[in-house]
């Protein structure tokens, strides 16, 4: 059997001498008014750049649509395949729901859904 060791080929210890501690220290008061500074800036460039994020005054042009009675046994998918073109009918069911913020498909009979005229 063998035996193998690693050791370093020379041995560095650092002089404790060589190492310098900074001569700044941030007191409490100091920490506090870094990140008061630093709030701020963050503060003003928010501000600066908010004004890209406004709304317009115009509200655009309404989508026509049409409003239809839900009866039993109506589902979204058999309404949005009434309505949609061949191969459709799943971005038909999406933008049904977006009309009528619809968070799932469950209709309720005599509910009153607004579909796209067209």
């Amino acid at each position: 059997m063998s035996t193998l060791s690693i050791s370093p080929a020379f041995d560095y210890s650092p002089d404790p001498r060589a190492t310098r501690r900074s001569t700044v220290r941030l007191t409490q008061r100091g920490r506090v008014v870094f990140l008061l500074a630093f709030l701020g800036a963050a503060f003003a460039v928010m501000v600066g750049l908010g004004g890209w994020a406004t709304a317009t005054h115009d509200g655009g042009t309404p989508e026509p649509v049409r409003v239809i009675e839900v009866e039993a046994g109506d589902t979204l998918y058999g309404i949005a395949g009434q309505v949609a073109e061949p191969g459709e009918v799943r971005e038909m069911v999406y933008e049904i729901q977006k009309l009528n913020s619809l968070s799932g498909g469950g209709l309720e009979v005599g509910q009153k859904i607004a579909i796209p005229a067209g």
